[in-house]
């Protein structure tokens, strides 16, 4: 018990239409109110033309607790949150909604970044490993034969000892991945400009097209900038062996699909896309029916119950800000000009 609600911050959460439904449980819900002076279900989905109840909330709410779908916070709205002090974010990035204007004003921001790095480092591991054994391949093969074959002689390349696994980028899911590589009988090579000193088990390479020219898999994983728009072009897509297998669950802007297409069309190289340019294929487009490709619809983040562990995360900040204590997961603007 608190000796006054008064001690305790106000707090608005501001995210799209039904976000808030996913990603609070009735426990989460209960939690918050006990933590903070709010509405758990009073839920701004635009704070630009916020209704009377919203915009009371807003002119008196310390904290912010966003997601996805979240108002973009301009001067504007800002001018109408006299006493808002921070954004607690309550999925990856905040790109989309926290503005200069925050920076400006001295606003604290934290994400739950790095709980929703965890299953895409997990949807990672698990294509790599299946990438090894040519899952996709012999499940084809299996559904069209469907009689006794010679899976040892056809399977004589195949498999997941001592292979060589290319990473791009240190970001946060890119060392989520290497940590839960490092158990399994890997090489690991790290490609990234910005780092000195590799996460252990991995071997920094300074030359992308190297790091794809020794790798069996290619994994990618860094931020979308201007500097890495079409990174995995031509050049490094022919560096790849072949039977090599590329993996993006990144940015589709990051690989240059035009060039990438040929060489899947051939089956020279095979490929696991969570993310595509535009985000979703034209209805004609070769990628949902090519046998060497994994083609899955931006599921590799939170999604389900995976949700509710950004929840938590977010939760575990509140309770940091109401304490007085520094976020465990602070974003600074500085940060924005190299991660996602």
């Amino acid at each position: 018990m608190h000796p006054t609600t008064d001690n305790r911050p106000a707090l608005l959460l501001a995210m799209g239409e039904g976000v808030a439904d996913r990603l609070l449980t009735a426990a989460h819900r209960t939690r918050l109110a006990t933590l903070t002076r709010t509405d758990p279900h009073l839920v701004a989905h635009d704070l630009t033309t916020p209704a009377p109840r919203v915009a009371a909330a807003l002119a008196e709410a310390e904290i912010l607790l966003t997601c996805w779908g979240a108002t973009p916070l301009t001067p504007e709205i800002l001018d109408r949150a006299p006493r808002l002090r921070a954004v607690i974010h309550a999925a990856g990035s905040v790109k989309h909604h926290i503005t200069d204007a925050c920076w400006d004003r001295g606003l604290r921001v934290t994400s739950a970044a790095a709980a929703n790095a965890l299953p895409v480092a997990e949807y990672t591991l698990a294509t790599i490993l299946l990438a090894g054994k040519r899952v996709l391949d012999s499940a084809q093969r299996y559904a069209e034969l469907r009689t006794d074959h010679a899976w040892l002689t056809e399977s004589a390349a195949w498999g997941n000892y001592r292979r060589t696994i290319g990473v791009v980028g240190a970001s946060r899911i890119g060392r989520r991945v290497i940590d839960l590589l490092r158990p399994f009988d890997f090489e690991i090579l790290l490609y990234d400009p910005y780092v000195d000193v590799p996460p252990p088990g991995a071997e920094l390479v300074t030359d992308l097209d190297d790091l794809c020219a020794r790798s069996t898999v290619v994994s990618v994983h860094a931020p979308q900038l201007p500097s890495t728009y079409r990174m995995i072009g031509a050049a490094q897509l022919a560096a790849m062996p072949d039977g090599a297998t590329l993996i993006n669950t990144a940015r589709g802007s990051l690989v240059d699909e035009t060039a990438l297409l040929p060489h899947l069309l051939t089956g020279r190289l095979h490929a696991v896309l969570d993310v595509t340019d535009p985000e979703l294929p034209a209805p004609d487009s070769p990628l949902y029916a090519l046998p060497n490709v994994l083609l899955t619809p931006h599921v590799a983040g939170s999604l389900g119950n995976e949700l509710h562990r950004m929840t938590d995360q977010a939760l575990e900040e509140v309770e940091r800000y109401g304490r007085g204590e520094p976020f465990m997961e602070e974003v600074r603007a500085s940060d924005l000009q190299r991660s996602a």
